[in-house]
């Protein structure tokens, strides 16, 4: 029996760019069903404050460990991401599909519904992932980014890519793992994004595996959750403020078999997007119902077009 397909909100005004590469989501607020009764003041107050003890404790914890091996940093940053999550009252599991789980070292692939996804992806697989640059300067959360390692990228500059690409080639050489959310921005959790390939040439060009991974947040009852998203017109208080008032949220990480990067990024990338968006979730509710949206970018002749066309500083970030 076939699953119904979720029902995705079209584009909106605000959505749309003047370039067909930047990245884009037509997940708003519609997207976001809180399940159940809300946590009250009290109960908000209390999380507030482990959550910022926590984070203190994080911070001193993570200087002291700076001059350790990097085996005892990762089995640290590990530690300190569960923490973080159980402090904001999220559940934590973990769905390791690995054959041989190696040394957690490649470029590491995910689908983006929450600033939260890096903390629950290194609560497994540390990783300096890429992001967009503005979370570097948001209070809090900018400074754990920066701690974990994060990669500020400009998506809306197109010639900023090599460079970031560069970077996470560099870290990859560096026997280190490299976080990138292909898709290129947030999606609600009931839909998802096509994986842009440029970012796979790093794996391409260093020669090392990609592990795939898919991040879903979930109610008590195991019903997808979109509290989390970071999505529409949400600024960072939006979505902490429902993860702070939510009860039973859980978050699950899936991780997938390591994959060869081979010498084609294209097919690397479509082959971990099946891999992301494919599988069973093993709570009855069928990823492959998961609606994948966003057309193929468009080809290297138009995006060569556009190069002339833009601003050498307003050149879109593209996914060629």
């Amino acid at each position: 029996m076939t699953a119904p397909t979720p029902t995705v909100p079209a584009p909106t005004t605000s959505a749309r760019t003047t370039h067909a590469w930047f990245p884009a989501s037509p997940c708003d607020a519609s997207c976001v069903r809180p399940a159940g009764p809300a946590l009250g003041r009290l109960g908000v107050a209390l999380r507030v404050t482990r959550f910022a003890a926590t984070a203190t404790a994080v911070v001193v914890g993570g200087l002291l460990v700076t001059p350790a091996p990097r085996p005892i940093r990762r089995r640290y940053v590990r530690g300190a991401a569960r923490g973080l999550l159980a402090a904001l009252g999220i559940g934590f599991e973990v769905d390791d599909r690995r054959p041989h789980v190696g040394r957690g070292v490649g470029l590491v692939v995910a689908n983006h519904t929450s600033f939260l996804d890096i903390v629950a992806i290194a609560g497994v697989v540390p990783a300096r992932f890429v992001a967009k640059a503005e979370i570097l300067g948001w209070p809090v959360v900018g400074d754990l980014a920066r701690r974990l390692g994060v990669i500020g990228i400009d998506r809306a500059a197109l010639r900023s890519l090599p460079a970031t690409i560069d970077t996470m080639t560099a870290g990859l050489y560096d026997d280190d793992a490299v976080g990138v959310f292909p898709e290129g921005t947030t999606w609600c959790g009931r839909a998802g994004g096509r994986f842009r390939p440029a970012t796979f040439q790093a794996a391409v060009d260093a020669r090392m595996p990609v592990i795939p991974v898919h991040v879903g947040f979930r109610h008590a009852d195991g019903t997808v959750a979109t509290v989390p998203a970071f999505i529409g017109d949400d600024d960072l208080l939006d979505t902490v403020r429902r993860v702070l008032r939510a009860r039973g949220l859980r978050v699950v990480v899936r991780i997938h078999e390591l994959q060869l990067p081979g010498d084609d990024r294209r097919a690397l990338a479509a082959r971990c997007e099946r891999l992301v968006f494919g599988a069973a979730d093993g709570h009855g509710d069928p990823l492959e119902a998961l609606t994948v949206l966003s057309s193929s970018p468009p080809p290297l002749s138009a995006l060569v077009a556009a190069v002339c066309e833009h601003d050498h500083d307003e050149v879109p970030a593209g996914a060629a």
